[in-house]
């Protein structure tokens, strides 16, 4: 098959006007103008979309489908831990159908507005079995013993036995102040075993920065009221705590860190050792419901972190349209390069999934993982792309038409 489009955004290059892709099976195979590629396989089938760009299918990089059902059923709270008792108290009346369809819902949707591969949190495991999912996955066990740590490995281990069937999969020890070190150092074992990645939120809040440095504050609090051991609180932050956990348990394994929002400038200098071979997801709308301290992107990407969009869930944005991410960072860093900020959602993520070789580029021997956008100046294609707001009409997963 050819797939022929006005222009072709390989992110592999120079867009190509008048391009076309070339497709056998899942596998890109050619990728160039359409004279040269219609001349040199004259007998394929071709498609013409039109007036469109092709682009490689996008990657969220985090997400909790679970929570899509949330959407606008929790009002914006006076801290973080006054949305965590809320979230937490709406869960409490939700029903594994209802997670399910939840999450099948959440599919649907982020499928709709081009993303053909996403990094998706599920806090239950055990019904994963139950959704079949519509775009490319790597399920992520979200994973917390805050109340219980003599459960660690029982509860990682419950995770494994129910993720290993799946194509991709990892661990996701939810955060320092919800997960403790045993979590985390049986993740570690699991992760050196199987090959797998693992993710973690990370400086998420000032409310964490407050517990771990000054052992105060309203996340301090919740936390010590529900049972949680506060002795690795006070003097530190959130990142010392979760680095020097990593040296003792000798963690080498590079993590998909989200948000990194409240970060010292000491904490920078922790940095250094594991900024090339970690990556980070910021996401931008969630950022900005929560009113986190700004974050520090020309630092991180300077430090070589690899930095990626993403979502979060539903219960602290409006969609799952990376389109809106990218729109939502531009705005806070106008002086972004617009194929920077694709990159982010292109060929960043497929590295932090260890899938450079293979996704977030229109390039010979890569998946065929494609999304066209409508667009009416070619000259300013990258531009547009970012300014589209509807949802996809065209879409492809490794070779299939979905759209």
């Amino acid at each position: 098959m050819i797939v022929r489009a006005r222009v072709v955004v390989t992110m592999d290059g120079p867009p190509v006007a008048n391009g076309a892709v070339a497709i056998s099976g899942n596998r890109i195979v050619e990728v160039g103008t359409f004279p040269e590629i219609s001349r040199s396989r004259s007998q394929e089938k071709i498609l013409d979309l039109g007036e469109q760009a092709l682009l490689p299918g996008l990657i969220n990089a985090h997400c909790h489908l679970d929570y899509t059902c949330l959407r606008e059923k929790i009002p914006r709270q006076k801290s973080f831990t006054d949305w965590i008792r809320a979230i937490n108290a709406a869960k409490a009346k939700l029903t594994a159908e209802d997670y399910v369809a939840s999450t099948n819902e959440g599919f649907a949707e982020a499928k709709r507005f081009g993303t053909t591969t996403i990094a998706n949190l599920t806090a239950f495991p055990d019904l994963v079995s139950k959704i079949e999912s519509p775009i490319r996955t790597w399920w992520f066990a979200e994973l917390i013993d805050v109340q219980d740590p003599s459960r660690a490995s029982e509860i990682v281990d419950h995770a494994v036995a129910h993720l290993k069937s799946q194509e991709h999969w990892g661990l996701a020890p939810h955060a320092p102040f919800t997960a403790s070190p045993g979590l985390y150092r049986r993740c570690e074992e699991i992760a050196r075993h199987e090959n797998i990645l693992l993710t973690t939120h990370l400086a998420e809040s000032g409310e964490e920065m407050r517990m771990f440095r000054d052992a105060d504050g309203p996340l301090y609090e919740f936390l010590k009221e529900i049972g949680r051991p506060m002795k690795d609180c006070g003097r530190r932050t959130p990142l010392d705590i979760f680095l020097e956990d990593q040296r003792a348990i000798e963690g080498d394994r590079p993590y998909l860190c989200v948000h990194l929002n409240e970060l010292t400038s000491n904490d920078f200098d922790l940095l250094q050792e594991s900024a090339k071979s970690s990556s980070i997801a910021h996401c931008p709308r969630s950022h900005n419901y929560f009113g986190h301290s700004p974050f520090q992107f020309e630092k991180l990407r300077d430090a070589g972190f690899n930095i990626c969009l993403a979502t979060d869930s539903l219960a602290s944005n409006d969609d799952l349209s990376l389109f809106a991410e990218m729109r939502a960072f531009q705005k806070k860093f106008p002086g972004v390069s617009p194929e920077e900020i694709l990159r982010m959602v292109t060929t960043n993520p497929a590295r932090a999934l260890r899938r450079e070789k293979e996704l977030g580029k229109i390039r010979r021997g890569f998946i065929a993982d494609l999304v066209a956008v409508p667009i009416e100046k070619p000259d300013a294609v990258l531009d547009e792309i970012i300014a589209f707001e509807r949802g996809i009409v065209w879409s492809m997963l490794g070779g299939r038409v979905l759209a």
